[in-house]
């Protein structure tokens, strides 16, 4: 059993929960901070509990490793004619199609059960748990008709702080729709506004470390009708579309500090660190060489969210 459960989170690069979980562990910490501060907005009538905790953690790993299954799924004959992917394990034969169905479907299971964890007081996450799977499958259908895919995988990874935040926060926002459709005024505290800005912050990243990620791939995108922005406009416009994503990123983080109170010093003292460490991911990039691409990759962009983690939570405890 364990050689054949190696090969599945082998697949889906299970390692690379990485990547977003530390930004929705982030929100996460950072809803709590509200909950028990009255003075910062409207608070819910649950503080912390370890269930919402676990379902957090249970939600990200199961809708990770659905959508990462299910784009294999999807890409299995794109991966089998590009060299670089024909040794992934379904165009190689270690997995099959239907062994990976039958692990999407678990895995989407796992997820939409897991949103039951916020439940008494907290339907949202379990109503919207069906269009998130869906607009996570859809990425890896996306690279069929836009070049912009990059973007989609932005927009699944930004969907992890403010899922987070609804899954902490969302008896307030219920609340306020209920009490909105009773006639009653919308008021919304502006801290609740700040998860947004993580969240955009999010998407420039990923859609950044992914344009650098697809340059390796350019040439074979434009012979085999693949949409994305290295085979649409080039490697070297990718590039620069890549380090114009990754400058943007961080004014929403900025201003994340200007909106949620703990976020002082240290946090914008962070905002330098991770401008030197996206300086650096574009520095030691060579589309030429795979290992300085998977460097820039992986290592440096998981340093940069756990970085994030590091300074936001302690923080958040700091000012608690």
């Amino acid at each position: 059993m364990w050689p054949k459960l190696r090969s599945y989170l082998e697949l889906i690069r299970f390692s690379h929960t990485l990547f977003a979980l530390p930004f929705a562990l982030l929100s996460a910490f950072m809803a709590w901070y509200v909950n028990f501060h009255p003075e910062l907005a409207q608070v819910p009538e649950r503080g912390f509990r370890w269930q919402d905790l676990a379902g957090i953690l249970l939600a990200m790993v199961f809708a990770r490793s659905a959508a990462m299954a299910f784009n294999r799924l999807a890409d299995q004959a794109i991966d089998a004619q590009n060299p670089r992917t024909s040794g992934r394990h379904l165009p190689a034969g270690k997995l099959t199609r239907k062994g990976v169905w039958g692990f999407t479907g678990i895995c989407s299971f796992g997820f939409i059960l897991s949103t039951c964890c916020f439940l008494p007081g907290n339907p949202i996450p379990l109503f919207m748990s069906v269009p998130v799977l869906l607009f996570l499958f859809g990425y890896s259908l996306a690279k069929r008709f836009t070049q912009w895919v990059h973007f989609w995988l932005g927009g699944a990874l930004m969907l992890a702080p403010v899922a987070a935040w609804v899954a902490i926060r969302g008896g307030v926002w219920w609340n306020l729709w209920l009490e909105w459709q009773k006639g009653s005024p919308l008021i919304w505290p502006t801290v609740e506004w700040s998860p947004f800005l993580l969240a955009s912050g999010v998407l420039f990243w990923t859609a950044g470390f992914d344009m650098i990620y697809a340059c390796m791939d350019a040439e074979f995108d434009q012979t085999h009708d693949v949409f994305s922005i290295p085979g649409k406009y080039g490697i070297p416009t990718a590039l620069r579309l890549a380090a114009g994503c990754h400058f943007l990123m961080l004014f929403p983080l900025v201003g994340c500090g200007f909106l949620f109170p703990p976020f002082q010093t240290a946090w914008m003292v962070g905002m330098g660190l991770i401008a030197g460490l996206l300086v650096y991911e574009h520095a030691i990039v060579d589309v030429r060489n795979p290992g300085r691409v998977n460097q820039a990759f992986f290592h440096v962009n998981a340093l940069i969210s756990m970085t994030l983690l590091l300074l936001g939570v302690g923080e958040i405890l700091w000012h608690w």
